[in-house]
């Protein structure tokens, strides 16, 4: 786990070594247990490493082939490199070092491209192949792991942050007001169509799944290597303890380290089942117990549940308890190091939770995200679920799916029924094009009638054609993996571990669980009351049955309705006052100011609105200032070995 820059400078010029120490400088926080940089004519490379497997030297970065013909840096996980090893070894390769690094770098000179359908991991890499005077480069399946570019008239830029292109001193920070104004009007953050915007105008990020091929006179060659598979239910008897087998294996993987691991456990089902497996193979392999990171706020109490995993499992709980004013004072620190806003405050919730676990020492923390966004975790998709039986015909089902889910979540099944049946009459005049931009204009007009901002911001808004999409829970689901909310929340988890120099590693991502996922059925996502139904049905006799069962879900909550009402009401009537927000000319402040009067009094809730506009404004005040919000210096985490490795054209030639 660890940070890289680098560039290609075009028209025949020479790297830049300053700009890329620059560069990576800014990213130390990433990588505080070594650095290394590599130039070679018009290719640099740069690299900050943070220590996970092989703590030696030999794992340091760029790292070479034996003879100095392939360069590598990389950021992540190759989470099966023990059998990977063992395979290039029968094939003639022999290592140096007991990391993942080097067995990526042989993978790559074995099988080229052809790599990468064998790697389990997160990354993001570059290789300098200097045969083929070529860089080869990939982002992991989901994206867990980042990188970003940027393309002027005269060089290439790489980082795993945007931060690091920000200080090259070659780009000129400049809002994307196209993104922006999505944000402020519409509160969105994901990227319509498979767009790789940011927030920074010339700054995209390589989409998850890609890979691509850059020649040094500035060629791009760029493809998509894996898919999520369709739907075809797999021949097996049990697929719940398929799923179980599959699961405890990814766990398994994502158990190798040497430095400490802990794990992040709410009351809920994900990291419930994490903590209980990981118990469960602790006491096979005679491990000591597990430590467990917990946030427990007064307004949502999820100690029943906490209580009774910890009892299973015996780990040591370590509890979370922050006050409002704590984590508003540390939202502008987190959008330094997101570089973008955040969907909300539980992104600050886990950035405290990770500094937590960082002051104990831990480096890699083991997180439940994922099945909510493949397994249909969330309340909203109950009827998407519906959606599908009734597309095969199953009108009788419908009913009684819905009696179900209302004798266990309230309400009344004919009521429902019928709403539901109104809403699939609805999405299906969806079908006809002309119907669909109506939809838009409307959707115009709304946006254009909103009485916080001016037509100035309205201008840059732009409305994306869709196509028609069946409201049914597969294709959904396929949305939220590829589109939104999982991208946005890997980024988040991403930026908040990294913050921290700790690595965040999700067993749920395992590409073969998600691909077994999505050839299941329907029904074994959602089954009368119950939401991501495999996984329950796996963890039976596995994990609490408190857990197992239970019907609600909190999240990372946080009470920033009442917060704006009372504690951030005067915080938020300081902002509308500045002089900044003034001179914007994009906002009504008259308007803002009697909403947010209006929900002190308990008669609107304006609390996302609020939220955007707040984040908004710090993180444009954070680009103006050119993103010098000044970063923890590594001697937070109290560990820092420096190694300052440089290898030039004259120095990497003898490596051979």
């Amino acid at each position: 786990m660890c940070g890289f820059v680098g560039m290609v400078a075009l028209n025949g010029a020479p790297a830049d070594l300053k700009i890329i120490d620059r560069m990576s400088s800014r990213l130390q926080h990433r990588g505080p247990d070594g650095a290394g940089t590599f130039v070679s004519g018009s290719v640099a490379f740069g690299f900050r490493r943070l220590s996970i497997l092989d703590l030696s030297p030999s794992g340091n970065q760029p790292m070479f082939s034996p003879d100095g013909q392939t360069v590598l840096v990389f950021n992540g996980e190759i989470y099966n490199y023990v059998e990977l090893r063992k395979e290039l070894r029968a094939l003639g390769h022999e290592f140096k070092s007991t990391g993942d690094t080097e067995v990526l770098l042989h993978a790559y000179m074995e099988w080229g491209r052809d790599c990468l359908p064998k790697l389990n991991g997160m990354w993001a890499f570059l290789i300098y192949d200097r045969r083929k005077s070529k860089i080869f480069g990939s982002r992991d399946r989901f994206g867990e792991k980042p990188l970003y570019s940027h393309r002027s008239d005269d060089r290439i830029l790489f980082s795993s942050e945007i931060k690091g292109i920000l200080a090259s001193g070659h780009y000129q920070e400049k809002p994307n007001w196209k993104t922006v104004s999505r944000f402020l009007y519409e509160g969105r953050l994901d990227q319509p169509g498979g767009q790789r915007e940011t927030f920074y105008h010339g700054i995209g990020e390589i989409p998850a799944g890609t890979a691509f091929e850059l020649d040094l006179s500035g060629h791009l060659q760029e493809w998509k290597y894996w898919f999520l598979p369709e739907r075809c239910e797999p021949a097996i008897k049990d697929p719940a303890e398929a799923f179980y087998e599959l699961f405890e294996d990814s766990l398994r993987l994502r158990l190798r380290s040497d430095v400490p691991v802990a794990t992040f456990l709410s009351g809920g089902l994900d990291s419930t089942s994490i903590a209980c497996a990981w118990a469960k193979i602790n006491r096979d392999a005679l491990r000591e117990p597990i430590v467990a990171f917990t946030y427990q706020p007064t307004e949502f109490d999820e100690s029943r549940y906490i209580n009774d995993t910890v009892k299973r499992t015996g780990a040591e709980l370590v509890r979370f308890e922050p006050h409002a004013s704590d984590l508003w004072q540390r939202l502008e620190r987190v959008i330094w190091y997101q570089d973008e806003p955040v969907h909300s405050l539980a992104a600050v919730i886990s950035f405290e939770l990770t500094r937590l676990a960082s002051e104990r020492g831990v480096k890699v923390i083991l997180n439940g995200g994922g099945p909510d966004e493949y397994l249909a975790g969330y309340h909203a998709f109950f009827p998407n679920y519906w959606s599908s039986l009734l597309r095969s015909g199953q009108v009788r089902e419908v009913w009684r799916e819905i009696r179900a889910y209302c004798l266990a979540h309230g309400g009344e099944p004919t009521t429902l029924f019928r709403s539901f049946l109104l809403s699939q009459s609805r999405a299906e005049l969806g079908r006809t094009p002309a119907l669909r931009q109506f939809g838009l204009w409307l959707r115009h007009r709304r946006v254009q009638r909103n009485p916080w901002f001016t037509q100035e911001l309205c201008s840059h808004l732009e409305f994306e054609k869709s196509a028609y999409s069946e409201p049914t829970l597969e294709t959904v689901l396929r949305r939220s993996v590829e589109q939104t909310p999982l991208p946005l929340y890997l980024r988040i988890e991403d930026r908040n571990s990294m913050a921290h120099s700790v690595e965040m590693r999700m067993p749920y991502l395992d590409h073969r669980l998600v691909s077994f996922a999505f050839q299941l059925p329907a029904w074994w996502k959602m089954n009368g009351p119950w939401n991501k139904y495999a996984l329950r049905n796996a963890m039976r006799h596995r994990i609490p049955e408190s857990v197992r069962t239970r019907l609600d879900k909190f999240g990372f909550p946080a009470p920033l309705k009442s917060w704006f009402a009372d504690g951030l009401y005067q915080p938020m009537q300081d902002l509308l006052c500045s002089q900044g927000m003034r001179e914007r000319g994009i906002y009504n402040l008259d308007r803002i100011r009697r909403d947010l009067e209006l929900h002190r009094q308990g008669k609107v809730d304006v609390t996302g609105k609020l939220f955007t506009l707040a984040q908004f404004e710090i993180w444009f005040k954070l680009q103006r200032n050119g993103m010098t919000f000044s970063s923890p210096k590594p001697m937070d985490c109290q560990r820092v070995t420096l190694q300052t490795q440089r290898i030039s054209e004259s120095v990497s030639t003898d490596l051979g």
